[in-house]
């Protein structure tokens, strides 16, 4: 997949909230909201300190590591419709592993979400999910009602 337009990287740097859908074994959907940011080309999304029964036994991770294909669904709403947009990335998630690219991704996740900074974040204790895009769709009601 060929990187992300300017009007692509404005949708994703203003918004503060996506969607990630996710399915289990037997196909059934899982959708949550998550904080994000996108950083060298893929999208990063932790697993905070807000309360959790576990953050490895978290659904969408369990989903993951049976079907690590993803949506992340980055949309911006207004009243006035013609300031509609959205854009759907489909990709592949995967825990990051390595302890620089876990840096990376937090360090980026904390300049765009300051209530990052006041929690102690670890890869032992908070795993980091990376989406590496695979397709994306782009719409803005602007552009689909020009002729």
């Amino acid at each position: 997949m060929n990187g992300f337009s300017q009007a692509e990287r404005e949708l994703i740097d203003s918004a503060r909230v996506a969607r990630l859908a996710t399915a289990d074994t037997g196909g059934r959907p899982h959708l949550v909201p998550v904080c994000f940011v996108l950083d060298g080309g893929c999208l990063y999304s932790v697993i905070d300190n807000k309360p959790k029964a576990s953050a490895r036994g978290l659904k969408r991770l369990r989903n993951i590591a049976a079907n690590p294909e993803v949506a992340l669904l980055i949309d911006h709403y207004h009243e006035d419709w013609l300031r509609l947009a959205y854009l759907l990335v489909q990709g592949r998630a995967a825990l990051v592993e390595s302890a620089g690219e876990y840096s990376a991704a937090l360090d980026a996740l904390r300049f765009k979400y300051p209530q990052y900074h006041g929690q102690e974040l670890s890869a032992a204790a908070n795993p980091l999910l990376r989406i590496a895009p695979t397709a994306k769709h782009y719409w803005t009601a602007v552009s689909a009602t020009r002729p």
